[in-house]
């Protein structure tokens, strides 16, 4: 697509996810995707996240831009939060830098917070 954009760039802070006070994830190391039309989408590494709570899914996506994407179901207690993460486990040469990171739909978290340091 003519025009469309894919950058990265470490994330200068942090950022947690929690699902029914568990914390699922938090680091200091995520990768911020920007994208053309996309908001800012941070990539956590997979060492960074708490992964005895993730099931994997057999849902899939497709990108043109950065590959094929694979989804967890986070599980915690009784209460599970399907396809709540996506990453790229092989993407395309472009998107490299986000290999095996995992990111969250921060809309299905109970809480997701970035913090941006200077």
């Amino acid at each position: 697509m003519p025009g469309h954009k894919v950058d990265f760039h470490p994330e200068k802070g942090t950022v947690k996810v929690t699902v029914d006070g568990v914390v699922i994830a938090d680091t200091d190391r995520a990768v911020v995707l920007m994208e053309t039309g996309i908001p800012p989408v941070c990539y956590v590494p997979p060492e960074d996240v708490a992964e005895q709570y993730l099931t994997k899914t057999d849902h899939t996506t497709h990108c043109p831009f950065k590959g094929d994407a694979s989804y967890w179901t986070i599980k915690v207690g009784d209460r599970e939060v399907q396809n709540a993460i996506w990453a790229y486990e092989s993407p395309i040469e472009a998107a490299a830098p986000i290999k095996d990171h995992m990111a969250f739909y921060t809309t299905l978290v109970d809480s997701y917070e970035a913090t941006h340091s200077a």
